[in-house]
């Protein structure tokens, strides 16, 4: 029973944030930004205002899979992004320049996710293995591995809600001080990031109470 209403928790706040994000990036998408650029040219003049002239802008395929590839330096936009002046495409390109701004300035919790990202890439796949095989055999050693492993993946969640929260904040700082956007246009793209920041606290909060439960399971 208890396992059962984790289950419904996290299909909710996934569901919910989900919708929340959809919600907002349909509003602002339709909204034409006043600062007269696209997703690529805002990310463009964030990126250069920092001295990242060499970090390239391509478009990648994909709905708002928008991404800053540290191992490539190099930014990707959606193609629904790249190109469109909404608010909702700036607000998004200049979050994903932001996470290049942290890359370039070696912001601690960046490096720390890079880090262990190797780790936590193993951890994720094979936790549930060895859960499972622990279980079967009874061998409460090999569990606790399983909860140890699964652990991981949730610090890792967690050292990356500071990271998306600051290139946030490091875009809007940008898009105030350097783009002409109305104080309404400027909410509207606050309003979407924030939306896509709250995906990132209910994934760190179910996988969270997914431990809990995990940790209070393998005590019994």
């Amino acid at each position: 029973m208890l396992y059962l209403l984790l289950i419904v928790v996290t299909l909710g706040l996934g569901l919910g944030t989900q919708a929340l994000i959809n919600a907002q990036y349909r509003k602002w998408d339709k909204v034409y930004s006043h600062a007269g650029l696209t997703g690529a040219e805002a990310a463009r003049r964030m990126l250069d205002s920092h001295g990242l002239y060499d970090v390239p802008i391509s478009i990648t395929t994909g709905k708002l899979s928008d991404n800053f590839d540290p191992r490539r330096n190099c930014l990707n936009l959606s193609q629904s992004v790249y190109g469109s002046y909404s608010v909702a495409s700036i607000a998004i390109a200049c979050h994903e320049a932001g996470h290049a701004v942290q890359h370039n300035l070696g912001y601690t919790p960046i490096k720390v996710r890079t880090a262990i990202f190797p780790v936590v890439n193993f951890a994720s796949n094979a936790w549930i293995v060895v859960l499972l095989i622990g279980i079967a055999m009874n061998l409460m050693d090999m569990v606790w591995v399983a909860v140890g492993l699964y652990a991981l993946v949730v610090l890792f969640q967690l050292v990356t809600l500071p990271v998306e929260l600051n290139a946030s904040n490091r875009a809007m700082t940008y898009i105030s001080d350097s783009l002409a956007m109305s104080v309404d246009q400027e909410k509207g793209a606050r309003s979407v990031l924030t939306a896509a920041a709250l995906t990132y606290v209910a994934a760190a909060l179910a996988s969270l109470l997914q431990l809990l439960y995990l940790v209070a399971r393998a005590e019994n």
